[in-house]
């Protein structure tokens, strides 16, 4: 199985900028590039903040853009979503029976679960009873069928040491848990976003990992205790092969304007004299 992991669009209206960014034409890249080289994928995973904003116009844009893709698509909401107007734009994108952006799809390698991390009014992550109650009936599903589980979420579950950011984290993390504890063994691994950095690693021996943002990437700074850094790093995409006993994710920055060459004769010969700092 092959997939595409998108993260953070981060859409205003057509026309307007974001940081003096367009997130509109980094992700017509993006597309661009999926479909050029990744015909191929079962699918493609937006891990949340669609928008910036939430505004209705906002994601009528981005719906123009993902039009474009040639490969199956599934979408998630962040913080920064309007579940409703969520959607609207997007009426064919499934819905648990409380109506969250929640749902599971099975495939040969195990069930996607994809779930909705959202709560109006706060940055921050939440995962309410309801919610709880629906992933331990899928976990459950999972166990029964002896089949693995790969988790797609917004916010991460833990802490990954830059203050502002570990904030506005999934709060609650220990219900979180106890829903993952008794199935540990059938999760694979967790894709997330929220953090506009590449990241990955283990939590309570879960597999999981994220990358940089479409837009605008959060800096990666240690002593930063109040705000977040922002910066305006490369953007990238994750491909995702998953087989029975490995998945092994390839992270690509689709925009690098490096000189590229044959490692055998490089035409560039002043490369690290042109890029040194005094």
């Amino acid at each position: 199985m092959k997939l595409i992991h998108l993260t953070d669009t981060h859409f205003v209206p057509q026309g307007k900028t974001l940081y003096g960014g367009d997130p509109r034409a980094v992700l017509e890249a993006a597309i661009a590039d999926i479909n050029r080289q990744h015909a191929d994928a079962d699918l493609a995973v937006i891990t949340g903040d669609l928008t910036h904003w939430g505004e209705e116009e906002a994601f009528t844009s981005l719906a123009e853009v993902l039009s474009g893709l040639e490969i199956p698509l599934k979408l998630l909401i962040g913080n920064h979503d309007n579940r409703a107007l969520f959607q609207r734009a997007f009426p064919n994108q499934i819905l648990d029976e409380n109506g969250f952006v929640q749902s599971v799809q099975k495939t040969e390698q195990g069930h996607l679960l994809f779930l909705d991390t959202n709560l109006v009014g706060t940055h921050a992550g939440w995962y309410c009873e309801k919610r709880r109650a629906w992933l331990s009936q899928q976990l459950d599903a999972c166990d029964a069928a002896g089949q693995p589980a790969f988790l797609f979420m917004h916010h991460p579950p833990f802490k990954i040491g830059l203050t502002p950011l570990d904030r506005i984290s999934l709060q609650e993390a220990d219900k979180f848990y106890e829903v993952l504890k008794p199935y540990k063994e059938r999760i694979r691994h967790i894709f997330f976003g929220h953090i506009h950095r590449p990241l990955s690693g283990s939590w309570n021996g879960i597999p999981f990992s994220t990358l940089r943002a479409m837009n605008h990437q959060c800096w990666l700074d240690f002593c930063q205790q109040d705000e977040i850094a922002g910066s305006f790093e490369q953007p990238a995409y994750a491909i995702a092969f998953i087989e029975e006993q490995s998945v092994i994710i390839h992270t690509h920055d689709f925009m690098d304007q490096s000189p590229k060459f044959n490692l055998r004769d490089s035409p560039v010969k002043d490369w690290a004299i042109r890029n040194s700092h005094p």
